[in-house]
């Protein structure tokens, strides 16, 4: 499985120079059918969205993606808020708990 990402050309940028594979870019009126696109890539296991961009996809769209069990659809960016929670809340695991949690 592999990690995608998907979003503006300025978005994309920064995973494009660190080396990620699976990089999408699409227009606001694209974003949707790129979105659904990539959600039934079967060998595309995590996609990373631009939360600013998920208010140009449809509310049952957005649904779907986000109860996704794969791939695992994180947005980055948008609202700052805990890496460490946000990756709990995609896949339901604290990947950094230690013993003392």
């Amino acid at each position: 499985m592999e990690f995608a990402v998907v979003g503006s050309e300025e978005f994309v940028l920064g995973f494009r120079l660190a080396g990620v594979r699976r990089v999408y870019t699409a227009q606001p009126e694209e974003m949707e059918a790129k979105v659904l696109e990539l959600i039934n890539d079967t060998s595309i296991g995590i996609l990373a969205v631009n939360a600013n961009e998920l208010t140009k996809i449809g509310p049952n769209t957005r649904r779907r993606m986000m109860g996704n069990i794969s791939p695992v659809v994180i947005p980055v960016g948008g609202e700052e808020g805990d890496l460490r929670e946000k990756v709990k809340s995609a896949i339901g695991v604290d990947l950094y708990k230690t013993e003392r949690d």
